[in-house]
């Protein structure tokens, strides 16, 4: 090919290809550009020492095609070169936006001023008479090395930097989607709930409502757990389940767990057994989440273990005294060998065939490990194999200092011994919610009004003056949070105990809500019984 014809090829290259990117390789590109091969071998064996990639071009073509495919921390570059003077070199590479802050030092045998100033106004950082000095050249070529390492290191960092930022944005707004994913599932949820317990409310003259009422309540509940488990998968892998630690007996976990399971056991006939010392076994715990993992294994041996079946849970010490032990057998299903090591791994179960007759997310009992670590504990599996059941154990680290003697709930009750009934005013913007609560809490004996919205709560607040308020926090205009503070700053409002009942849960929005002034946080749908047990255990406020 004829030279010109290279040199134009090589050209039209350069002006069409600005899009290089850097080398990925710890070491630096040099690129020393001269047309005598001795001269080459010269600064090369000058600058091996310094243990970076050593390139070289004896055309000012060959040079150009460098630049376009490396990017180079420092460019030897000889004044005198045939064809493309080095001057010419220089003023192409600072032209292309990819190169244009690449450092160049010429190399040249004339330094008188005119030629000086000629390479500065093409590009050059620095020149070098020939013959060099080699332990100058080193010291040159190493700052500029230096540089360009700095340079690959706070690029990588920003480039981290960014990474990082996009994914903890990323995790905001996935956070930010499940939550109020699961305010918008819990809210459908809560008037059927409401009304299964009415339902099973008047079923003394209609046994069969009693049954249908059961039946939509477990259902209710279960969706419940899907939705919670969901949540708490992500915050578990996450970090962010915060853990409101306290002295507490694990023998009422338990036994509190199992009566609340019970009913469930009874309908699916199946035996629960449940043996629980008397005297307390004290840890330091999340009552909530210990209550939380215990139920799990009691749902996941209530899933896998067919009518008929027997589940057992049993507390008591470690041989040392030191750990608690919580056990959980069944005589279900069994889990396989090679599904034993992997039963905690989220998303991971056992083959169900097309029809998953057992349901589930897989996320209970990785739920389970989650919060029994956050605990300081461990948690094991058994089984047999197939068809042998399985035995779940959770170990947790007991306390034995003396325990405080705990004060009595008091519960909320007349000078002649009856039940307090509350004024209750129910700030509900879902109408099916409002009035199915208005009409359970009514049973009960209360007075409640409704209000619809913030400012409408605000106003019957102050002619109804309730004792309870029941307050939903997204609302529309004037959210929950924006009330609460209002009601709050009401001389005589100020001692009413709100309740917040809201279908966001998770603990950022239990924190905002005691935050706001919400005496405590409840997440829809809101089992009836719970709120009668926690409106009868209210010391009163008048």
């Amino acid at each position: 090919m004829d030279k010109n014809v290279a040199a134009k090829q090589s050209l039209d290259d350069w002006h069409r290809d600005d899009t290089a990117l850097p080398d990925s390789n710890e070491q630096v590109n040099i690129l020393i550009v001269d047309d005598l091969p001795e001269n080459q071998l010269v600064y090369k064996s000058i600058l091996e020492e310094s243990g970076q990639n050593l390139m070289t071009a004896s055309s000012g073509e060959e040079a150009l095609k460098l630049v376009l495919k490396h990017e180079f921390a420092v460019i030897l570059l000889d004044v005198n070169i045939p064809g493309m003077s080095g001057f010419e070199i220089a003023t192409l590479i600072r032209g292309r936006k990819k190169s244009a802050r690449t450092p160049i030092i010429f190399l040249t045998a004339f330094t008188d001023e005119m030629r000086m100033a000629q390479g500065y106004a093409s590009g050059a950082v620095d020149y070098l008479p020939t013959p060099v000095v080699p332990e100058i050249l080193r010291a040159k070529v190493r700052v500029f090395i230096e540089l360009s390492q700095m340079r690959r290191q706070a690029a990588l960092q920003a480039e981290e930097r960014a990474r990082r930022t996009a994914a903890e944005e990323a995790d905001r707004r996935k956070d930010e989607f499940l939550g109020m994913l699961a305010h918008e599932l819990r809210n459908p949820l809560a008037p059927i709930l409401n009304a299964s317990h009415l339902l099973r409310r008047i079923a003394t003259k209609e046994p069969r409502l009693e049954e249908l009422g059961g039946i939509v309540e477990r259902q209710v509940k279960h969706m419940t757990r899907l939705i919670d488990d969901l949540l708490d998968a992500t915050r578990l892998a996450h970090g962010k389940v915060l853990l409101r630690k306290e002295r507490c007996d694990l023998g009422q976990i338990v036994r509190q767990t199992a009566l609340d399971y019970r009913s469930v056991f009874d309908a699916s006939d199946l035996q629960l057994e449940v043996d629980v010392p008397d005297a307390p076994v004290w840890t330091v715990g999340d009552p909530t989440r210990l209550v939380q993992a215990v139920g799990n294994l009691l749902h996941n041996a209530h899933k896998f273990t067919g009518s008929g079946g027997k589940v057992a849970i049993t507390l008591e010490f470690g041989n040392n005294r030191h750990s608690a032990i919580i056990t959980v057998s069944d005589t279900g299903i069994g889990i396989e060998p090679k599904m034993l090591p992997c039963v905690f791994e989220v998303f991971r179960q056992a083959d169900q065939g097309l029809d998953r007759s057992r349901g589930g997310l897989g996320l209970g009992l990785a739920l389970v490990k989650g919060l029994v670590d956050l605990h300081g504990g461990q948690v094991s599996v058994t089984s047999d194999g197939l068809g042998k059941g399985a035995t779940f154990t959770i170990r947790l680290p007991v306390e034995h200092a003396p325990a405080a003697i705990a004060s009595p709930v008091p519960i909320s009750t007349t000078p002649n011994g009856t039940k307090y009934r509350y004024r209750i005013l129910l700030i509900e913007d879902n109408q099916l919610t409002a009035e199915s609560t208005q009409l359970l809490l009514s049973e009960d004996g209360h007075e409640v009004q409704i209000a619809n919205n913030g400012r409408t709560a605000l106003e019957t607040a102050r002619v109804f003056h309730p004792q309870i308020i029941l307050c939903d926090i997204g609302l529309p205009g004037m959210d929950g949070y924006q009330v609460v503070r209002t009601l709050r700053q009401n001389e005589d409002l100020a001692s009413s105990y709100i309740i917040a009942m809201t279908g966001y849960g998770r603990d950022e929005d239990q924190r905002q809500a005691h935050e706001a002034g919400f005496d405590m946080h409840m997440t829809k749908p809101i089992d009836y019984d719970n709120l009668h047990h926690t409106l009868a255990s209210l010391p009163v406020r008048v």
